[in-house]
């Protein structure tokens, strides 16, 4: 069961889980039960490398597999060959503002873009770098420059002047100073000045605040803002398939962060920009980008805070009239995520098992009858049927394996009896009724 799990991916995957969050590597050895939803998007991926884009709207219960679902999808877009990117909305994170919450989003966008050879993040320099040496190359080869060549100092001027041809004419807005510090990171990259590539890449990632700051460093006449960060990303978009790539993913969770804004008239504007994506997307005006959002059913259906309180995203989004438990349409832009069945977590957990002793090198003493008990007990809890998640029991299990291999005489059947369940589902209904400022 673990014959393809590094050791890196354990640690990962049991490190993570016992802290209560989605491990950024590995999901794909504990996944179960999703094989509907991947097989919908390797179809969705498909048609973005066709030069489609989407949005889809990932829809569950607190706990129900949101995130890892988006980091599952992550795995999967990655192999296709996709820069992928994640980000959570936050109380400082949105799509609209106008005091730098929207930039941030970008930033974090831009500090965790992934490749396969880099999947944990932090990999536009790596883009850029592969980028620039192409350039270097079709220079040479459409001027009868030897590759050797060609890194001289003296050929500088060629090679920016094609930089800036490039990037003008995959770029629409903003494409001037785009190109201007593209063209600064090949000076840093060509004279080895990793200050000068440093602040490039300080520039491309949206964390200048001031633009007197960046015209010091780089002698660009903008920065990237609130206001036009979203063209930023549709110019990456573009740079990354230029490059070779089949698209770019974004992936935004936590969606409950716009649901919360207090204030209805910036909530809409958040949604407002949600329906500029949307329409982009399935409008065809920009060409190659998958965009995921995830939320719970009351961001979704509220009808005073949720999407559905925005007419226009309402129409948009309501579930297919024809759908039923049995019968699912994964082709609509909404896919709601039905909970896990109990022969589902019960696989879950012997890949658990299997995992947790590869990443502590142990044999511990758990069986399949034990995984049994552990579920019977859980799951005849007061509380089980209306608070349980599979976050929770998937925690609980890992904790009582730390317990088992640290303590090996220890009762397993007074652990399992021991188990408590909480509620730990915010309660997003409050904020429907909080006075609107």
């Amino acid at each position: 069961m673990t014959a393809n799990v590094k050791p890196k991916e354990a640690t990962a995957i049991i490190n993570s889980l016992l802290g209560g969050v989605v491990p950024k590597i590995g999901v794909q050895h504990i996944t179960v039960g999703r094989s509907d939803e991947v097989d919908a998007f390797l179809k969705a991926l498909d048609d973005v490398k066709n030069g489609h884009s989407i949005v889809k709207f990932w829809i569950g219960d607190f706990g129900s597999g949101k995130s890892f679902m988006l980091h599952l999808l992550n795995t999967v877009a990655l192999k296709q060959k996709f820069v992928v990117a994640n980000a959570d909305f936050t109380p400082d994170n949105r799509l609209y503002a106008n005091d730098g919450k929207a930039v941030a989003l970008y930033a974090a966008i831009m500090d965790n873009i992934a490749i396969q050879t880099k999947p944990e993040g932090g990999a536009l320099g790596t883009l850029l770098d592969k980028w620039i040496e192409q350039i270097m190359m079709q220079t040479a080869t459409s001027n009868n420059i030897s590759l050797g060549d060609i890194r001289d100092e003296k050929h500088s001027p060629l090679i920016q002047q094609n930089i800036i041809k490039t990037v003008n004419e995959i770029t629409e807005v903003g494409g001037f100073d785009f190109s201007w510090v593209i063209t600064k990171y090949y000076e840093g990259f060509i004279k080895e000045d990793d200050a000068l590539r440093r602040n490039a890449l300080k520039w491309l990632k949206g964390e200048y605040r001031t633009r007197t700051e960046a015209r010091q460093d780089l002698g660009v006449r903008d920065i990237i803002h609130d206001l036009n960060f979203y063209d930023m990303l549709k110019n990456f978009c573009k740079l990354f398939v230029s490059i070779g790539y089949s698209g770019f993913m974004i992936n935004l969770d936590e969606a409950i962060n716009l649901y919360k804004i207090s204030t209805s008239v910036m909530r809409e504007k958040n949604y407002e920009k949600i329906l500029t994506i949307y329409n982009d997307c399935f409008q065809g005006k920009v060409s190659n980008l998958f965009i995921n959002f995830a939320g719970t059913k009351e961001v979704l259906e509220n009808p005073r805070r949720g999407l559905f309180s925005y007419q226009a995203l309402k129409s948009r989004l309501e579930t297919n009239k024809f759908e039923t438990l049995e019968i699912r349409d994964f082709a609509q832009p909404v896919i709601r995520l039905l909970p896990l069945d109990n022969n589902e977590i019960f696989v879950l957990l012997k890949k658990l098992k299997a995992v947790f002793d590869l990443h502590y090198a142990v044999q511990l003493d758990v069986d399949d009858s034990d995984i049994h008990q552990f579920m019977e007990e859980l799951y005849n809890k007061p509380g089980a049927a209306e608070f349980l998640t599979p976050r929770e029991v998937i925690r609980d299990f890992l904790n009582i394996l730390s317990i088992i291999r640290q303590n090996p005489g220890v009762d397993k059947k007074k652990l399992f009896g021991e188990i408590e369940i909480h509620d730990e589902r915010p309660d997003e209904s409050i904020f429907a009724d909080i006075e609107e400022l």
